[in-house]
């Protein structure tokens, strides 16, 4: 066994040890034997638009934790990596490329156009796996999948035949969300509204044979599109005018005044002008009043031929001509400002114009229907609970709009419709048709429409592992076990797997979602490149190691719950690392030669005589895999971690290993050789509680000290033996007194290296006490010659520091062991004179006339507050000279 590095090095580590587990197979999960339940995480696929960024690190440091736990407790263990086309967001990214180079989309024409775009994947595709295996997920890479996979392409085939056949995908012509960036339709989910600062445009809308109706709107180029008029039936300053026609500002054309409940008398004028093609409740009111649908706007954002002489005009542009237009024409009554909602595109953050389009669209109230009764149910669990009401009302099956799942992209997976030139057929079929199949006839052509992401996305449960085909892996690992995601796709992307799932397999694709929150900086902001806050995980890696991110990551997160990320808590877990190397270093020094599982043989047989320390620390650590393997069942990842950092560094680290010293530093060999058994064996069970959260450092350290097997990732996750509730209790006796003298120490400013002396008055924990004189000696700086454990004292020294350590155990510090006495009191002189100089200042100023009534309320209470501390402080001064005598 080689000889631990004096300091832990990741970068000498993390490349190496990564090589090696992949070479060993321990990625790849074992046989399923029948019967048995696997542990399976679809990994949620990056898009491949870029390089991953920390939500990325998040997300692939719980599910390897995940994994890695599940892979140690013996279960056949799968994750099955993989990366998505992310239609509209990668085409965006190379069209941005593209125009790097002076050219655009239409430049290259389609089919060159995807062959840019699959370069693109191939660069980015590796970059983000390059990534994943620099944060040591132990995901097998022979299973990695691409939602454009030949596989997967089928799979998207075969499931929107399915739903065609089954009537649930139809065709049709409704009002969408329009991207004029992007000119696609988009999702209302993939629509972010923001508060803008806006304009509120008043203006009169001119009746047939003379007057006007004052009408508001923020919109004023969207009046071309106008078809009606519309006020309050029960408003009774429009009651006269229901019924007349008015006239659309600039183009004349007539349109009828209707009366409608829709209309909110108390905002603006009270009158709404009525654009059913580019309002989504002007839509609702035109098809209940049966009004025409005008499209004002082209797909790129200009205006139609329906603008009239506005035609061909940027939508913004046309605002301004026609509002100066109908300034001229003596229409306009005012302009103030108003902030208002404005849907934007969230990939090309474009101004989104809602757009009569003929689309694709999905039936999805049956879907839905079973998708809310598998979580309804408890099928289907929600991660934290609170967002399982999120979902329901999401996915109200009375409420749930068709999902629209077409769009205008070159980059996607182009929907397999034919339509025939001759009789105007659909053919819809998993291969390429040759012929109509309603004619004959071979003059037919594909849909030019792409599919949403998300509707690959949706299968990506059971596609990866085969489905449609009846493979060896969809049997062993669907259903999967756990989806790991960030809440804010909970709609976009769970909600419709679980959709799929149900329908395609007739089985929920998962039995748990477990949703984490949103990654912020220390002044809680996002991450953005605009904010120049963004980390990227390999710098944080290059210059903290993989562990110290990863734990970081997992301590600082809660279930749903955004977390604050800063450099401070990454360096200190960086330290905590160097912590465990140091104190493994110490163990394996120590164990150099010595058989340890001659040892363990003998503990696990309880013939290995322990003292109290031993049973303590063996206690403590069998609790703590309780807790860990509790709060680990219950998806507390991040107190699990915070729990183990604590008995680490705490209890083992600078308890157990400074009494164990005692020992292997003495003369007895069996006494020395029981400490080595018992710091090997909770070291080591503690490093198998670890690893799932600091894979490499563990690994690293286990290779080093005795062990059994060939790595620790596949090393079993270590089971609690009883507790010793009596162990525990005594030596947390015997830890408060050295805490109490530690503490007195640091009070009076004793020398490190000075021995004091302690006389304790016992009562009935004397024989513990003085069983622990050696610990208590040498943890506490104590002289044991001048230290004297009695069950009563019946004088105590004086002068000394008193401590109580417990209800019926006092301590005794003579105080000239600790000070100087002469130079402390007049130390103490000293500053009881500068704080009572303090207390007059501050009693002087609270007095002032004016001070408390004219300073602000704030100040006056900080020199409060200062007045009370000076006060305190010398009561304790005062206390601390008359100790002296």
């Amino acid at each position: 066994m080689s000889e631990m590095a004096k300091r832990y090095d990741p970068k000498n580590v993390e490349q190496r040890l990564y090589a090696w587990w992949e070479e060993r197979g321990y990625f790849k999960p074992r046989p399923v034997a029948e019967g048995e339940t696997s542990f399976v995480i679809s990994m949620p696929p990056p898009n491949v638009t870029g390089a991953l960024h920390m939500g990325h690190a998040l997300t692939a440091s719980l599910e390897d934790f995940m994994i890695r736990y599940h892979r140690m407790r013996g279960e056949p263990t799968l994750w099955v990596p993989g990366t998505d086309h992310a239609g509209i967001a990668t085409q965006n990214v190379v069209e941005r490329a593209l125009e790097k180079e002076g050219l655009s989309r239409q430049d290259l024409g389609r089919e060159k156009f995807v062959e840019r775009v699959w370069k693109w994947r191939e660069e980015y595709g590796q970059r983000i796996t390059i990534q994943h295996r620099r944060l040591g997920v132990s995901c097998d890479w022979d299973r990695e999948r691409f939602t454009f996979d030949e596989g997967l392409s089928h799979a998207v085939r075969v499931a929107f035949n399915r739903l065609y056949e089954k009537g649930l995908i139809y065709r049709g012509t409704y009002l969408v969300n329009w991207c004029p960036r992007c000119e696609s339709a988009i999702s209302d989910l993939e629509v972010e509204h923001e508060d803008e600062a806006g304009k509120l445009y008043t203006f009169r809308y001119p009746l047939e044979g003379g007057g006007y109706i004052p009408v508001a709107t923020t919109r004023p180029e969207t009046i071309l599109g106008d078809t009606a008029v519309a006020v309050h039936p029960d408003d009774d300053r429009y009651r006269g005018v229901v019924g007349r026609t008015a006239l659309v500002p600039m183009l004349d054309r007539p349109v009828p005044v209707i009366a409608d409940s829709y209309v909110d008398r108390d905002f603006g004028t009270g009158a709404l002008k009525i654009t059913p093609g580019h309002d989504p409740n002007d839509y609702e009111v035109g098809q209940r009043h049966k009004l025409p649908i005008i499209n004002a706007l082209n797909e790129d954002g200009t205006m139609s031929k329906a603008a009239g002489p506005y035609a061909g005009l940027d939508r913004y542009a046309c605002r301004e001509k026609l509002w100066a237009d109908m300034a001229a024409a003596g229409l306009t009554l005012s302009v103030e400002d108003h902030v208002h909602a404005t849907g934007h595109c969230e990939r090309c953050h474009t101004v989104v114009e809602p757009l009569i389009s003929t689309q694709w669209f999905v039936r999805i109230r049956p879907l839905a229907e079973a998708a809310y009764a598998a979580v309804q149910d408890g099928r289907i669990r929600i991660i934290p609970e609170r967002f399982t009401k999120i979902y329901f009302n999401w996915m109200d099956p009375d409420t749930i709009r068709d999902w629209c799942i077409s769009r205008q992209l070159w980059w996607g997976h182009r929907i397999p419709v034919w339509y025939c030139d001759d009789c105007g057929g659909q053919t819809c079929t998993v291969a390429d048709p040759t012929a109509c199949a309603h004619c004959g006839s071979d003059h037919i052509h594909q849909e030019e429409d792409v599919l949403d992401t998300w509707f690959s996305s949706g299968l990506w449960p059971f596609s990866t592992l085969g489905w449609p085909e009846e493979t060896d892996d969809l049997h062993d690992f669907y259903p999967t076990s756990v989806l790991e995601t960030g809440y804010d796709i909970l709609f976009f992307w769970v909600a419709r797997m679980i959709m799929l799932g149900l329908e395609m397999t007739g089985e929920i694709p998962f039995d748990t979602v477990y949703l984490h929150g949103l990654l912020r900086d220390e002044k809680g902001r996002k991450y953005s490149k605009s904010l120049g806050n963004a980390l990227d995980p390999l710098d944080m890696i290059a210059q903290y190691g993989t562990d110290a991110l990863r734990f970081t990551l997992m301590t600082g997160s809660t279930p749903g719950n955004d977390m604050k990320l800063s450099e401070t808590r990454l360096e200190a877990n960086r330290n905590f690392a160097n912590k465990i190397w140091n104190a493994a270093r110490f163990v394996a020094g120590n164990c150099a030669g010595f058989d340890a599982r001659q040892g363990v043989q003998k503990l696990e047989s309880g013939a290995l005589p322990l003292e109290l320390a031993d049973r303590w620390i063996l206690s403590r650590h069998n609790r703590l895999i309780r807790k860990a393997n509790r709060l680990i069942e219950s998806y507390q990842f991040g107190e699990a971690g915070r729990q183990i950092y604590d008995f680490l560094w705490s209890e083992f680290c600078d308890w157990y290993i400074e009494m164990s010293k005692l020992r292997l530093y003495g003369d007895d060999p069996q006494a020395a050789d029981t400490a080595r058994t018992v710091l090997v064996t909770v070291l080591d069970r503690t490093l198998r509680l670890l690893h799932p959260f600091m894979p490499f450092v563990t690994e690293e350290i286990w290779q080093h000290l005795p062990h059994e097997g060939e790595s620790l990732m596949i090393a079993p996750w270590p089971e609690a033996a009883p507790l010793d509730d009596a162990a525990e209790a005594d030596m947390a006796l015997v830890m408060d007194f050295v805490r109490a003298v530690r503490n007195a120490r640091a009070e009076y400013d004793v020398e490190p290296k000075r021995r004091i002396a302690a006389v304790v008055a016992a009562g009935a924990q004397r024989d513990l006490l003085a069983g622990q004189s050696a610990i208590i000696a040498s943890l506490g700086r104590v002289d044991s010659a001048q230290l004297r454990i009695e069950e009563a004292i019946a004088e105590p020294p004086a002068p000394a520091v008193s401590l109580v350590v417990a209800s019926d155990v006092m301590a005794y510090l003579p105080l000239a062991g600790l000070v100087d006495l002469e130079k402390e009191r007049s130390r103490l002189a000293r500053a009881i004179e500068t704080t009572q100089g303090d207390i007059a200042r501050g009693e002087e100023l609270l007095a002032r006339a004016g001070f408390v009534a004219k300073a602000p309320a704030a100040v006056v209470q900080r020199e409060r507050e200062r007045l009370a501390g000076a006060r305190e402080r010398l009561a304790h001064l005062q206390e601390r000279r008359a100790a002296l005598g």
